[in-house]
């Protein structure tokens, strides 16, 4: 059920109708919520919907003991219990026929046992939120939950569930156990935050989808010119896809009352690789600082930049995994982990860069441009389906025909992703791209009519799922 087909439309406004009718009335409310965010799960496959359930139940089952067993090596038990169930199901459904065939290639064994399985929608994000809400418990930042209720809403949360973000169980839970009260003027910014997610994805995204899958299909056949441009595109395609998807999720939250993590924080308009990543799907990052990044750096303390420089290319490098099981993903995070190697040496890995002036200055634009370089560099072994292919897509863009006219140079795309580029600059401030009201009204209600008008003149409806639903 995507967010821009008419029958989520017709899904939600049922459950905003019935949603709100049972305000005041907190347990009813989110029993409801609930069955809703179960039925939107079950739309897509409802013998997952069994495996979504299960999974919680024991998560809920398990910080319950983390909790209870004080004594530390029964508590640690608890914990790695949850961590193998947990770990072992991504594994399994994720992982599984990827170890099975390498391992069979490996030791030359003929026929191996490889599985039909089918990837369970947005299993990556939820098993997510589960390891982190046993971790907390485990370190005493977190109470167990005894509301299984709002537990279970927390795993299966719909608006955040096929493609995040990935929501701590310490900003979500809370949300659930108390009242939410809708008022006009958040109800209007989620509106608007929505609206601008449906230009990123219908408008944007969808445009520039056939022109990528083109070149990337049929890369041998192209300049090297045609394949650079098609990964640029891929760049501001994934960009929009992506943020837009979060700018719904986070919409459709705020109009039932909920507050989930930002995921986008302009990443376009980044200095540097580390700012890039500060900024792009800023839930996993954050995710993956706290629970990997972190505890390598204490480990490895002793190695000071040493140390660093490793902790940091194992984390880039889970990150990469993290999106499927193919090699040239894992290629992917290391490659990221490598840039950083320059950033560290000089003592600049955290060192924020803020564009404060109406334009950039020349060496602002320099940097932000030298970051998209590398971005897009380190995207072909993103969007490559093998290795092979990836070496074919750098051979071409590395060739003297790198130098010649590309094709697929259409002015409405450059457009649109021009109004895309300008809507986040005038914004970059501001917690969301469309956050207006500061304007006037009658320049709030141009932009409003001219963002429907360009969805409804140039939108590309129907024209498939989202980007990061496969992960």
């Amino acid at each position: 059920m995507q967010f821009t087909s008419i029958t989520f439309i017709f899904f939600f406004t049922l459950v905003f109708a019935g949603y709100w009718a049972l305000s005041k009335k907190l347990k009813a409310q989110n029993i409801f919520l609930l069955l809703a965010s179960y039925i939107f799960y079950a739309f897509w496959d409802w013998r997952f919907l069994l495996l979504l359930i299960g999974s919680s139940a024991v998560s809920y089952y398990i910080g319950l003991n983390i909790a209870a067993n004080q004594e530390g090596g029964k508590k640690k038990i608890w914990l790695n219990l949850g961590l193998v169930f947990s770990i072992g199901i991504l594994f399994y459904f994720k992982y599984f026929n990827f170890f099975i065939g390498s391992f069979a290639e490996l030791f030359k064994i003929g026929n191996p046992l490889v599985l039909s399985i089918i990837l369970p929608l947005g299993i990556s994000f939820y098993t997510f939120r589960m390891i982190s809400y046993m971790i907390d418990i485990k370190n005493n930042k977190l109470k167990a939950e005894t509301d299984y209720i709002a537990f279970f809403n927390y795993i299966a949360f719909f608006p955040s569930m096929t493609s995040g973000p990935i929501d701590k169980a310490g900003l979500l839970l809370p949300q659930l156990k108390k009242e939410r009260i809708f008022t006009l003027e958040s109800g209007s910014d989620a509106a608007r935050q929505i609206l601008l997610g449906l230009f990123k994805k219908l408008v944007v995204a969808n445009s520039i989808t056939p022109v990528t899958q083109e070149i990337f299909q049929n890369y041998d056949h192209f300049s090297g010119s045609t394949v650079s441009l098609g990964i640029i595109l891929f760049l501001f395609e994934m960009y929009a896809d992506f943020s837009g998807y979060s700018d719904m999720a986070i919409g459709f939250a705020r109009l039932l009352g909920f507050k989930i993590t930002k995921n986008f924080a302009f990443p376009l308009f980044a200095q540097n690789i580390a700012e890039y990543w500060r900024k792009w799907h800023i839930s996993l990052t954050s995710w993956l600082t706290e629970y990997v990044f972190t505890p390598l750096v204490i480990r490895f303390r002793d190695y000071e930049k040493k140390g660093l420089i490793a902790a940091i290319i194992l984390n880039f490098i889970l990150i990469g995994a993290w999106h499927g099981p193919r090699v040239t993903f894992v290629l992917f995070g290391l490659l990221h982990g490598l840039y950083y190697i320059p950033l560290i040496v000089n003592n600049k890995m955290n060192k924020k860069q803020k564009i404060s002036g109406t334009f950039p200055t020349a060496k602002e634009l320099g940097n932000i441009l030298l970051t998209m370089l590398m971005v897009c560099f380190a995207l072909v072994l993103f969007v490559a389906p093998d290795l092979s292919a990836a070496l074919g897509m750098y051979m071409k863009i590395f060739s003297t025909s790198l130098f010649s006219v590309p094709q697929f140079v259409k002015i409405k795309i450059l457009g649109l992703i021009s109004i895309l580029v300008i809507i986040d600059w005038i914004n970059k401030d501001k917690e969301h791209g469309l956050e207006i009201s500061r304007f006037r009204p009658l320049i709030r209600r141009t932009i409003y009519i001219f963002l429907v008008f360009m969805i409804m003149y140039f939108g590309i409806f129907g024209a498939g799922n989202f980007i990061y639903e496969q992960f």
